[in-house]
């Protein structure tokens, strides 16, 4: 018999189809149909039936094929028919067989504090503007931005981007040198997995172990440049053979804090004319200065010797996935060959959005917003610090979305353990140190003060005091 697929979902409130295939009559095939269906658990146990006419007009068979085939079928045990009920699917018809699906590990139960760096404050996430913003980009939107999306991202928004990190961020740009990407992990991938660049690549002696990680899937072999308090120690990027590019985070190193001095600024860029090499601008919380004047890009120093990465991660949500590379007008055409002939990444509804939310100045209005918001939570934490455990410095609080808080040598392994045993989520200093580096270890936390709620950020601040270790005694 010729297959027939009939799509029963406006009689049993979900899609059904069966198969009225193979051999046999017009009845033992519906019957075959209809078990099938029962047993496979498609039609569960008390999903009523189609009256018996109304499938027979659907599937194109004899009302009476129909009728036999739902009595058969209730004398097994598959269908019960009761009397202003309809027929329906009987209670328990044996045991039912569904596809095997491997079960996914428990996730664990989240922290009770969750004091992690690197997390905005979901909370603060500007819904009623963001939606207004959307509303207002979609209502203006040409035909073609609904298309396949340009590589290079929306010129609404690197129009809209190139104005504002030239006036906030002392970048020197246009449009035509703006690739977008989703974010700064997106940005390493089509760098050096895309081979724009290769390796070696320096890197400072403390950051993230998730870029490091990305860079050796990439075959990319990282070399640690030393850190003091004034920021990676540039000079020595001469000493470093084979290295011709530099990542770093000039603005507010990551995560000891801190920007990098302006002589080292101009040593690193002067490197990398030096030796026709690229420096890698992480500019990932750029804009939350709180005790210190506004740090600009490096990038503003020299546009052909560095390439400026920023993202929405920090400024407004990781979920957004939008993120951009500033490149030197060299490197335009071989990223955006990496990247591919269409936008696979960044949503051009999102990039959109936030086009007219910069434009409207309603990204400017969030940052001073949250800007003071943080200053804020930076401030409790000093203060909780200072009244709980004066022995305790917190570092790099003069900007940015965490603290490193510098602990007795020897002590920082048991702190993290007795976070954990608290249900506090926080991160050791050792976790960032780069495998390679000479450089002294110093021990200590990284706490981040932007996540928690602002009902839950006291008791946050309570748990993590008490898991502190005391002061060293005098004999000590």
């Amino acid at each position: 018999m010729v297959d027939s697929w009939v799509n029963l979902a406006e009689r049993l409130g979900s899609d059904l189809h069966l198969e009225l295939a193979g051999s046999g009559g017009r009845r033992s095939t519906l019957i075959r149909a209809l078990r099938e269906a029962v047993r496979d658990g498609r039609l569960a146990p008390g999903t009523r039936l189609p009256p018996y006419r109304s499938l027979a007009a659907d599937l194109g068979l004899a009302r009476n094929t129909v009728a036999e085939a739902y009595s058969e079928l209730v004398a097994e045990g598959w269908l019960v028919a009761r009397q202003g009920s309809g027929t329906q699917v009987a209670p328990r018809t044996g045991p039912t067989r569904f596809p095997h699906v491997p079960e996914k590990p428990a996730h664990a139960a989240p922290p009770t504090h969750n004091l992690r760096q690197g997390q905005p404050d979901a909370a603060s996430f500007p819904r009623a503007a963001w939606l207004a913003a959307a509303r207002r980009a979609l209502n203006a939107a040409p035909n073609e931005a609904f298309g396949p999306g340009d590589p290079r991202g929306r010129h609404e928004l690197r129009r809209a981007l190139a104005e504002y990190l030239t006036r906030a961020r002392g970048v020197r740009t246009t449009p035509e040198r703006i690739v977008v990407c989703s974010g700064f992990a997106h940005a390493l991938r089509l760098l050096f997995g895309g081979r724009v660049l290769r390796g070696p690549l320096a890197v400072e002696s403390y950051g993230l172990a998730f870029h490091r990680a990305i860079l050796e899937e990439a075959s990319v072999r990282t070399v640690p440049l030393p850190l003091d308090e004034r920021g990676a120690l540039t000079d020595e990027l001469a000493s470093l053979k084979g290295v011709r590019a530099a990542l770093l985070t000039p603005a507010h190193q990551f995560p000891t804090g801190g920007p990098l001095h302006p002589q080292r600024r101009v040593s690193a860029v002067d490197w990398a004319r030096t030796r026709d090499g690229l420096i890698l601008e992480d500019d990932y919380d750029g804009e939350f200065r709180y005790d210190r004047e506004p740090v600009g890009a490096v990038q503003g120093l020299d546009p052909e010797r560095v390439v400026y990465i920023g993202s929405l991660s920090k400024s407004l949500s990781p979920a957004l996935r939008l993120g951009w590379l500033v490149l030197p007008e060299h490197l335009v055409t071989s990223v955006l060959t990496a990247k591919g002939q269409r936008e696979a990444w960044a949503s051009v509804v999102d990039q959109l959005t936030l086009a007219e939310f910069i434009d409207s100045g309603h990204y400017d209005r969030h940052i001073r917003r949250m800007r003071q918001h943080y200053r804020t939570r930076r401030d409790r934490l000093v203060a909780a610090l200072a009244a709980n455990a004066p022995h305790i410095a917190p570092t790099g609080i003069a900007a940015g979305l965490h603290a490193v808080l510098r602990l007795p040598s020897g002590t920082e392994d048991s702190a993290v353990t007795a976070a954990a045993r608290q249900s506090i989520a926080l991160d050791g200093l050792a976790a960032f140190r780069h495998p390679a580096a000479t450089m002294p270890a110093h021990d200590g936390l990284v706490v981040g003060y932007a996540t928690p709620s602002d009902h839950g950020y006291g008791p946050a601040l309570e748990a993590l005091c008490r898991i502190l270790p005391p002061a060293p005694s005098p004999a000590d």
